[in-house]
């Protein structure tokens, strides 16, 4: 689930900060800058690690402040395909079932991942797995709130950089839309799924 990431960047440090020992305040820096952030293709940053090395500092002409690069370890929150994780579902829609694990919500269990045979209970705005027993079929229910175990099946990144000047007010809400880490799961095997419907097996 976590991993050390190798990184490097460019960290300014301002006079008014020249007083603070030097490695300490390049941590804060870097912490500011990468903790919950998702670096593209690396995953959702969490906690620097360690400090490997730091480049000489120079100065620009007419700026005051220090820059150097520094080559980094940080925490990184990126699953292995195939891994096995345990959230909560978060919300369920027609497109299928909504995961959090309370620091990363953007997880899809898709309709065509869940067990089968599911439907989508308008009604009760909730997915049901219509599980067939020895004696009689029974509607399991998949509510807000419970455990679920699913499998990482497939990671997306999008790359929500600036890349030129600031698009009209109606493509700001939608660039805001876009997700720059996202897991899709499932939990069409035995095992899977809601914690309560293996209870005692």
């Amino acid at each position: 689930m976590f991993v050390i990431a190798e990184l490097k960047d460019t960290i300014t440090i301002f006079p008014w900060q020249f007083k603070q020992e030097r490695l300490k305040c390049i941590t804060q820096v870097l912490n500011q800058k990468f903790a919950n952030k998702v670096v593209h293709k690396v995953g959702l940053c969490i906690a620097l690690w360690d400090i490997q090395k730091v480049e000489d500092a120079f100065i620009f002409p007419g700026d005051g402040s220090s820059h150097s690069v520094v080559h980094f370890r940080y925490v990184v929150f990126r699953p292995f395909m195939d891994e096995i994780l345990l959230g909560k579902i978060k919300g369920c829609s027609k497109e299928g079932v909504h995961v959090t694990l309370n620091f990363f919500d953007d997880i899809l269990i898709p309709a065509e991942s869940l067990q089968h045979p599911a439907r989508f209970d308008e009604a009760e705005q909730l997915w049901v797995w219509e599980y067939v027993g020895e004696d009689e079929p029974h509607d399991l229910f998949m509510d807000i709130g419970e455990e679920i175990r699913f499998k990482v099946i497939d990671e997306s990144f999008v790359d929500t950089s600036p890349t030129g000047p600031a698009p009209a007010s109606a493509d700001v809400e939608e660039s805001e839309k876009l997700c720059p880490y996202s897991l899709t799961g499932s939990v069409s095997e035995s095992g899977l799924g809601l914690l309560t419907w293996w209870a005692g097996t």
